[in-house]
């Protein structure tokens, strides 16, 4: 395994560098040299995983066979999910699984090298600058961009069926009480305290502006989309929202 064990960056720029590296290299595989990753992971091998190196490199290997591993290991296993779903499924969660490690890598390097609250502030804003590999493979960034943009204009004139975003049919929920920390919020903003008065349907938390929520068109509950598994992304390729709950009352007998 080529990996760049011996690697060991101690500062943000440093770190980050290596976090641009590794990441170009998973989006490589999983974009223009996808073909020959596809052919990598078969499924009649061992536990296998991608590896991106900083050098841009990707590989997939068996994992380290130190315990614990030097550096946080990928996703085990993706070989095996490769035949039972459609392929841009099975590189979807594969990007999923490759950005959730890219951070982990780079977090274990802050802390092994004692980077304070600054440092990892400083850090992740500079990660949180680049689109996601999860958001390159599915061509999300631009879709996300928009939903952003169009989460922070609550004047949309778009239906809650089409856009999914909690701030289009908030005045269904005006009627909820506001908590005492909404109302402190609110004076800051107007549109911030309407839209504080809903609960998650699923974790009883309030709305915060930066959050991105879910409607279920059968209950019409709203919903964290971290809460339901549900992103940005997803939420533009789905045409009727069910929650968990009316999923699972309507697949009863």
């Amino acid at each position: 395994m080529d990996g760049g064990a011996s690697y060991n960056p101690r500062t943000v720029e440093e770190v980050f560098r290596d976090f641009k590296g590794r990441r170009a290299a998973m989006i490589k595989a999983l974009t223009t040299d996808v073909e020959e990753f596809y052919k990598q992971c078969d499924p009649e091998k061992e536990n296998l995983c991608l590896y991106g190196y900083p050098s841009e490199q990707w590989e997939v290997n068996l994992p380290a066979e130190e315990v614990p591993p030097e550096l946080p290991e990928p996703a085990l296993g993706i070989n095996f999910a490769r035949d039972g779903m459609q392929e841009k499924d099975w590189l979807s969660l594969v990007a999923v699984h490759s950005d959730a490690w890219l951070l982990a890598v780079a977090f274990y390097f802050g802390a092994r090298f004692g980077f304070d609250k600054a440092d990892r502030k400083r850090l992740f804003n500079m990660i949180n600058d680049l689109p996601t590999i999860f958001e390159v493979v599915t061509g999300a960034t631009k879709k996300q961009t928009k939903e952003k943009s169009s989460v922070s204009n609550h004047s949309s004139n778009k239906s809650k069926s089409n856009s999914k975003r909690r701030s289009e049919c908030q005045p269904k929920y005006s009627k909820a009480a506001a908590s005492k920390d909404e109302v402190e919020d609110g004076m800051e903003d107007e549109d911030d305290e309407e839209h504080g008065e809903t609960l998650c349907g699923a974790c009883g938390e309030n709305y915060a502006a930066d959050e991105f929520w879910i409607c279920c068109d059968i209950c019409e509950k709203w919903f964290h989309g971290k809460c339901v598994k549900i992103t940005p992304a997803r939420a533009e390729h789905i045409k009727q929202y069910k929650c968990p709950s009316c999923s699972n009352k309507r697949a009863r007998p």
